[in-house]
């Protein structure tokens, strides 16, 4: 097997080299090609390009796989915590048990945030978006926390900013949410671990304080770990672009946090729900919709469907159907939506468009209904989505940050505009 690929430009060769991954997945280099040959590749969308080497993710969407740090999310998914994913993620390991309790407390410890930045949330309007509100307010920790805003921070220090972020995140979060309904903000409490707390902010009052069950923690536990990471994503990536001009951390993920913001990203399972809402009030004929969905000339889009990088079952999607009915069998829940859903899923998977297609359903057809059954409202959707891709986003920028052969971001790009023009004086124009 070839160790390298040959580029052929105007009778010359460019030889580059074959990089191949820990799975046997394969790219040749052409860090060498403007400086050679004087071209750059061009493609839209970043579809064939890495950016990088990682460590962290590995994911094949022709197999269907998904695997954090070599775990497949199945495993997390049926045996681990948020924190504990949080922790594999960042530090490259599961913890033991020392390990775990140290990163637990440091959660609890740091879950306040500064009291003043209490006045920015009361100086947002209450139509605020949450997202607006949380991508600020993560910028804004950079004022509060000067002490980790550095060049070059030690280990110890990432460390720090890491579970500072990781647990004052749900805090902001869950104050958004309550100066969006004109709540009074619920603080953290020490006894109570990360999921729990935030859904003691999110749903406890003064006069109805919230009753946690085993179901619903459980139920959001898997939909954070879930979500955890995802490889190279729009979000992902963005942080590391930021990250690679030795933006701080905080600035880095306020960045990521409003690249998820886009309904193509993290607001995409708001859009299955609303999509799942329109059918509904509409009769809930699947069919018809489905068959607006295969009409190019119609606008209906089959939300929830398809991936850019699974062309086989997302392996999310499969846990989270069954996380979503087990939960609404334990709460009794009867869900018009879920059934639904069911029914498109199931109409989908045997209609030869689809199959010919490649669109199963991905992660986000499924995780609406969860949230939903939780008492989530749809603006909090790409919050809730944030909360669990922030371990993922930290531990790439610190991949980033520490590794001495990366460099800043900078794309090229192909010029489509005017050629050379003169400049004429105003008085002469027409």
């Amino acid at each position: 097997m070839a160790d390298n690929v040959k580029v052929i430009i105007d009778g010359k060769t460019l030889e580059c080299p074959i990089i191949v991954g820990t799975e046997g997945e394969r790219a040749f280099d052409i860090a060498k090609l403007r400086s050679q040959t004087g071209l750059i590749t061009l493609d839209p969308g970043f579809s064939n390009t890495g950016a990088c080497k990682s460590a962290i993710t590995y994911l094949d969407g022709d197999k269907g796989i998904l695997r954090y740090r070599g775990i497949p999310i199945e495993q997390l998914a049926e045996k681990s915590t948020f924190v504990e994913t949080s922790y594999l993620l960042i530090h490259g390991k599961l913890p033991n048990q020392n390990e775990l309790e140290d990163f637990s407390e440091a959660y609890n410890e740091h879950s306040m945030i500064h009291e003043d930045m209490i006045n920015f949330f009361h100086a947002y309007p209450s139509t605020s978006h949450p997202m607006a509100i949380l991508s600020a307010m993560v910028c804004a920790m950079s004022a509060y926390y000067p002490e980790f805003v550095k060049e070059n921070p030690t280990q110890k220090e990432i460390d720090r900013i890491a579970i500072q972020l990781l647990s004052k995140v749900r805090t902001i979060c869950a104050f958004s949410y309550k100066k969006s309904i004109g709540e009074p903000f619920v603080y953290p409490k020490y006894d109570l671990s990360y999921v729990p707390n935030f859904l003691n902010m999110m749903f406890s009052s003064p006069t109805h304080p919230y009753k946690l069950t085993d179901e619903v923690v459980r139920a959001l536990q898997v939909l954070l770990i879930l979500h955890a990471d995802h490889e190279q994503n729009c979000s992902t990536s963005t942080v590391r672009l930021v990250g690679s001009a030795h933006a701080n951390l905080y600035a880095s993920i306020s960045a990521g946090i409003c690249a998820l913001w886009g309904p193509l990203h993290g607001g995409a399972n708001q859009a299955v729900i609303e999509m799942l809402e329109i059918i509904h009030k509409d009769g809930g004929n699947v069919q018809k919709y489905i068959a607006k969905a295969k009409d190019k000339d119609d606008t209906f889009r089959l939300m929830g469907f398809g991936h850019r990088v699974y062309k086989n079952f997302d392996p999310r999607a499969k846990i989270i159907k069954k996380c979503a009915d087990d939960l609404l069998k334990t709460l009794g829940i009867q869900d018009p939506l879920l059934d639904l859903a069911k029914q498109m899923e199931e109409t989908a998977l045997k209609d030869e468009y689809f199959i010919e297609r490649k669109l199963y359903p991905n992660v986000d057809f499924y995780s609406g209904i969860i949230y939903r059954a939780i008492g989530i409202p749809l603006n909090m959707f790409p919050v809730m989505f944030a909360i669990g891709r922030l371990p993922g986003w930290i531990a790439h920028w610190k991949e980033m940050i520490q590794d001495p052969t990366s460099k800043i971001g900078r794309p090229f790009q192909i010029y489509t505009g005017a050629p050379k023009t003169e400049y004429v004086a105003i008085a002469k124009r027409k």
